[in-house]
């Protein structure tokens, strides 16, 4: 296996951009023992908000799958600045909270978070099954359809 997050995405013909700043009174990251808390990361495409708008209205379900996998890119981003890109620092991907903004009507929630889902098992193998929850909601930070929170289990504390 690649030894550093960022290869291993690139291994996956996908690109890790620097982890974003928090946009507020806040830290991207924070650990805790072993535990690493990663802050809601929204999808981004050349350090700017991308995927604008809302599931059953604006935005497809197609669409809605790309900007989970690409707010989960954004977690990796924060993951490998907090590990110093070391992938053998991760030791699970303990949970994902995935935020869907979307019409009250829409119902396929969990479709859009295996966006987020099948990155973290692609990049960690079995160590990137997790536990996750799903969730509608009305509006997200800078218009975005889907951000995505994580706790990730770290080996050791490094």
């Amino acid at each position: 296996m690649t030894s550093s997050i960022s290869a291993r995405v690139a291994s996956l013909g996908l690109t890790l951009e620097p982890a974003a700043p928090a946009a507020a009174n806040y830290a991207p990251y924070v650990q805790e023992g072993h535990l690493l808390h990663v802050s809601g990361q929204i999808s981004r495409k050349a350090g700017q908000p991308a995927y604008l708008g809302r599931l059953g209205d604006t935005v497809s379900d197609d669409d809605g799958i790309e900007a989970a996998r690409a707010s989960a890119l954004s977690v990796l981003s924060q993951i490998a600045a907090a590990t110093d890109d070391r992938l053998d620092r991760v030791a699970r991907v303990v949970r994902l909270r995935v935020f869907v903004a979307s019409t009250p009507d829409f119902a396929r929630h969990s479709v859009i978070a295996n966006g987020a889902s099948d990155l973290m098992v692609q990049v960690f193998g079995e160590a990137g099954r997790h536990a996750r929850s799903a969730v509608g909601v009305a509006s997200l930070p800078a218009g975005v359809a889907v951000e995505v929170e994580a706790v990730i289990a770290l080996t050791s504390l490094e």
